[in-house]
């Protein structure tokens, strides 16, 4: 791989694959940060969905800081892939979780774009390994693995795969700084990366407790919000658990409840998902919402994720331009 054309704090356009959920909410991120955005989706309403998407995130991003410059006009929808990559300096992908269109959709990008310049996958799970082997040039291509919503939460895990030059990873990580993510460089892969394998733990044992019959949606989602959750928004697990040992942190508390792992309190494999497990899940989260829409529930999110990162003193970093 050659090095990347343009240093990380002078990337001026960012062209974003793949408008869905995750892709809009990059999208959102990159416009409120200063950069101009360019769009590409294949779906014949994407347009539409993508404007509405930035539009209900905007008040959110508003509040939080916009960067110099910012502006949902900055954003174009290229009516090809080619056209979408043509003038790239940072590509972020977030097509659908399909290995095959993941592989397929990279090679493409890698034949569209500038040489030299970094794609990025917004994949939850598969290693850059297993999807940069139809590509001419595997070298620059790697993950950037964003927690919904990308515009508000700062997560974001950069790691390569095997064929993944060095610098190509430097060069995302230090971008992803810049652009106002909170960034964990992995040395290696693993599948699912850090954060969703720590999720996937918690939602397991949630859907066994529904289809056993142990706890309601609700029970399982209060005892996380009125529980460990207020910790963990600001102490992780590892450290919130040192200090259950007291004085003695994490050494006493492992002599003291280390016994207790040998304890029948989880079932990490998946339950089976039957009509009946699906149907729990969904009536339990209508029964949860108490009558508030999707929309709701997101403006709810939203402004819940502000408070908190205010609360704690972690409101996202400035983004390119310099402003709060």
């Amino acid at each position: 791989m050659t090095i990347p054309p343009t240093e990380p704090t002078d990337v001026t356009k960012v062209t974003c694959i793949g408008a869905g959920v995750i892709g809009g909410g990059w999208v959102a991120h990159f416009l409120a940060r200063g950069y101009d955005v360019t769009a590409w989706d294949p779906a014949p309403d994407a347009p539409e969905k993508l404007r509405r998407l930035v539009d209900a995130a905007w008040p959110a991003l508003t509040q939080l800081g916009l960067a110099e410059g910012a502006s949902r006009d900055r954003l174009t929808i290229a009516g090809t892939l080619e056209e979408a990559c043509a003038e790239a300096q940072f590509v972020q992908e977030s097509a659908p979780e399909k290995l095959d269109l993941k592989r397929d959709l990279l090679a493409q990008l890698d034949a569209a774009t500038p040489s030299g310049v970094v794609i990025a996958s917004s994949t939850s799970g598969y290693p850059m390994t297993d999807m940069q082997t139809e590509a001419a040039d595997p070298s620059r291509l790697l993950v950037g693995h964003p927690f919904n919503p990308p515009y508000l939460i700062p997560l974001v895990e950069v790691v390569g795969g095997e064929r993944t030059a060095g610098e190509a990873v430097a060069w995302a990580s230090r971008f992803y700084e810049v652009a106002g993510k909170s960034v964990i460089t992995m040395d290696r892969e693993v599948p699912g990366f850090i954060a969703n394998r720590l999720q996937e733990a918690l939602w397991r044992e949630a859907l066994h407790m529904v289809a056993n019959g142990e706890a309601t949606v609700k029970e399982i989602d209060d005892s996380i919000t009125e529980g460990p959750g207020l910790r963990w928004a600001f102490m992780g697990p590892c450290l919130t658990f040192a200090l259950a040992g007291g004085e003695g942190g994490m050494g006493h508390m492992l002599d003291h409840f280390g016994p207790s792992l040998k304890s029948p309190w989880t079932r990490l494999e998946a339950p089976e998902l039957d009509g009946a497990l699906r149907d729990a899940m969904v009536d339990g989260c209508d029964e949860a919402a108490e009558g508030r829409t999707i929309a709701d529930l997101v403006a709810e999110r939203d402004q819940g994720v502000i408070d908190v990162l205010r609360a704690t003193g972690r409101l996202p970093k400035a983004g390119k331009g310099g402003a709060e």
